[in-house]
């Protein structure tokens, strides 16, 4: 990190310090994300006291969010049953991540704290971790250096750095890319990310490619989620279409597209799980649907009868795209970007996204395949849905697709192996 970034980003650090004790009452992330480091550091320490045998070594896996913990959690229930004699601590950054943490198999499992050297310090002092992994992109530089000092093996696993990426350039650059050069080694998504890796200054020697985890989490979420109780009160024999994770600007092109498709076929049944369940989300797409549609949100009795069927819990996302006849995944046409696409994938239901902000890897292989369809407006959105309306062509789509997740399975195993190889060996020195 550059003397000037390191000053802007120490200064930044330090208010994170005093941040949590300033934040007033309220519901949105970031004021949860805030609040919940009140006293963090001395959780950590009094779970250290009492919980952490330094005889064991102890693994440390930290996710930004939801779709990074999926990615890590094959991993973790890997060394939980292969390495019983280590211990295992997950953090993870956005509150989001708070409901996935209770299901990872760790031995304590928190927020990150934020990035900076006295939080840092204080934290690897209590764990004296022998390891620590990044899943995808989350790495903090801070925390990379002082465990670096501390001589802790560092990787990152499910490693993606996207074309035209800036996060190791530019403004980026100046601020984390020490922390990637500092890795001992990077499990790669893909053979195009090890290469991007590499061209921006990482030794090839210490890339390797292990494939994105992700693909084995849906490959078992999906086979057991096929029995789950609500899974079972929602099976039905209409077409149904499951619009996941969802935003307005989403609900924009598919409210019309599914009033024409109702045009098609008149038992059609929409199960609708916006990304973010705030009343004002909520309200909104309620607003729409009950002048013209038998509506209900899933917690009511009977919600299966509906013609739409809006998901107002978080977490069954996952299991009820098992009940979908072809799913729309959220997020494409919204600048933070596509949600998972292999999620519906994996139980073999075609895909159809927003193609605006939806450069992803996975996208692109379900689309090459004939498993997706993108989409730009509502008519291409008709489109795609009519398209898939005859049960052979959606079959036949959603087969293509599942083939594509079960192709890119087995990367848990890579990252297991690279992770235990790095836990036998020595870490890189400072």
């Amino acid at each position: 990190m550059n003397r000037a970034a390191r000053l802007l980003y120490g200064a930044a650090g330090q208010l994170s310090r005093v941040a949590p004790l300033l934040t007033p009452p309220g519901k949105s992330r970031a004021l949860t994300a805030l609040r919940a480091r009140r006293g963090l550091t001395k959780r950590y320490a009094e779970w250290a006291r009492s919980s952490r045998d330094r005889s064991r070594p102890l693994v440390w896996v930290h996710a930004a969010s939801v779709g990074e913990g999926l990615q890590a959690k094959p991993v973790l229930s890997l060394l939980r049953a292969r390495r019983p004699d280590a211990q295992i601590v997950y953090t993870f950054f956005s509150p989001s991540g708070r409901q996935l943490a209770g299901t990872m198999d760790a031995d304590f499992a928190d927020y990150l704290p934020f990035d900076n050297a006295a939080d840092m310090d204080a934290t690897l002092d209590a764990l004296r971790p022998t390891l620590l992994a990044f899943s995808k992109l989350d790495v903090w530089p801070v925390l990379v250096e002082r465990a670096k000092l501390k001589g802790v093996a560092l990787a990152l696993i499910s490693g993606t750095l996207p074309p035209h990426s800036r996060r190791l350039t530019g403004i980026g650059g100046a601020l984390v890319k020490d922390a990637y050069l500092a890795l001992d080694t990077i499990g790669a998504a893909s053979a195009d990310d090890a290469e991007r890796f590499a061209a921006v200054g990482i030794p090839r020697a210490r890339i390797e490619v292990t494939g994105d985890t992700s693909y084995d989490q849906v490959i078992a979420r999906a086979a057991a989620a096929k029995g789950s109780r609500v899974v079972e009160g929602l099976a039905s024999t209409r077409f149904t279409l499951v619009a996941g994770s969802t935003w307005p600007a989403d609900n924009r092109v598919l409210f019309p597209a599914w009033e024409r498709i109702r045009q098609r076929d008149s038992k059609a049944r929409l199960i609708i799980a916006p990304h973010d369940l705030s009343d004002r989300q909520l309200g909104a797409i309620e607003a729409w649907a009950r002048p013209s549609y038998k509506l209900a949100r899933l917690s009511e009795a009977g919600a299966a009868s509906a013609e739409v069927i809006i998901v107002d819990r978080y977490g069954v996302l996952g299991d009820i795209y098992a009940v979908a006849d072809v799913a729309y995944v959220g997020g494409g046409l919204h600048r933070p970007g596509l949600h998972s696409v292999i999620e519906p994938a994996a139980f073999g239901v075609p895909v159809i996204y927003g193609a605006t902000h939806a450069r992803r890897r996975d996208a692109d292989l379900l689309l090459a395949a004939g498993g997706a369809a993108a989409i730009d407006s509502a008519i291409s959105l008709e489109s795609a849905l009519a398209g898939w309306l005859p049960e052979a062509k959606r079959k036949a789509a959603g087969a293509r697709a599942l083939a594509v997740v079960k192709r890119e399975a087995g990367a848990s195993e890579r990252t297991y192996a690279l992770l235990i190889a790095l836990m036998s060996g020595p870490a890189l020195p400072a």
